[in-house]
């Protein structure tokens, strides 16, 4: 068996068409979507990621506003910049670039962004509402994950998915998402025994590990659906996931490759969310019900 390869770049262009034309529907109705990124320092990989956002704002059309903030700046101005934004009716998504310096308090700073503005999804009602289903925003990487899965066409119901990672990022909303779809789900960690005895029982082997060539074809099941979140740079500059693609990829069923899979969505799953928000706004100042989060309807690329 040769595992079908999972396009995340193919799937995300896919998904950006649809979302010019719900920009140029809201454009009309006289709002234009906007994206505020706030980053802290002059982290060169942050500000790689930072310019991956805008340049997926300006195909889709969305405007983007960044905030370059000092490495050195209090934690109060950055809180005060937040507020700010909060107030601007005219900003539909905030996020900011993480890592922030030692200095800041990370928990604060997320808590500080409005729950409507929220499209990176990390705020705690948003985590939070993940359990009971209503999240407004869900995490951009996880939501992408779901998609990807959407497009074999299995249904999750009933099948064993293990997530490698249980980071509150990743790992802890993509276990939530899975119960959501009735998955029988198994978060392993750091502290995990005997990882393989896990990953050998999952239909659905979802990996956020930040670890190198950790998943090899003995811990995969025959025919297994792998999702590999990783992105690890290797000293000799390659990028790599978290599992060992090329001999993996023989006994999955489905697969994602590194790059190219989960990495492209997670951006992708940003511009949703912020157009999300600004569809909220437009519906909330006309009086419009609002209609609940729900994941838009995606064929294989």
């Amino acid at each position: 068996m040769t595992a079908q390869i999972i396009d995340g770049k193919a799937l995300a262009k896919q998904l950006r068409i649809g979302f010019r034309q719900r920009v140029e529907q809201l454009k009309a109705r006289g709002v234009s979507p906007g994206l505020a990124v706030i980053l802290v320092g002059d982290n060169p990989a942050s500000r790689v990621y930072v310019g991956n956002k805008i340049k997926a704002c300006e195909e889709c059309g969305v405007r983007s506003l960044h905030l370059g903030l000092a490495a050195d700046v209090s934690e109060a101005e950055v809180l005060r910049t937040i507020e700010q934004l909060n107030q601007d009716d005219s900003i539909h998504g905030i996020l900011i670039q993480l890592p922030l310096p030692p200095h800041i308090q990370l928990a604060r700073v997320l808590e500080a962004i409005s729950v409507h503005k929220d499209v990176d999804g990390f705020h705690l009602y948003n985590v939070g509402a993940l359990v009971s289903g209503n999240s407004i925003f869900p995490p951009c990487t996880p939501y992408g994950v779901q998609l990807l899965l959407d497009t074999t066409g299995i249904d999750v119901a009933g099948k064993n998915a293990v997530v490698v990672g249980a980071s509150n990022i990743v790992g802890k909303p993509m276990g939530l998402m899975l119960l959501q779809r009735e998955a029988t789900v198994t978060i392993c960690h750091a502290k995990t025994r005997d990882l393989a005895q896990h990953t050998i029982l999952a239909d659905i082997l979802i990996v956020a590990a930040g670890k190198p060539g950790l998943i090899v074809p003995q811990m995969v099941k025959e025919g297994a659906i792998v999702i590999d979140v990783g992105i690890n740079r290797l000293p000799d500059g390659r990028i790599v996931g978290d599992v060992c693609f090329d001999a993996v990829k023989e006994k999955a069923s489905w697969i994602t490759p590194v790059p190219g899979g989960v990495g492209p969505m997670t951006v992708t799953m940003l511009i949703e969310n912020t157009l999300r928000s600004a569809e909220r706004a437009f519906q909330a100042a006309g009086e419009v019900a609002f209609q609940p989060w729900e994941a838009p309807t995606v064929k294989s690329p």
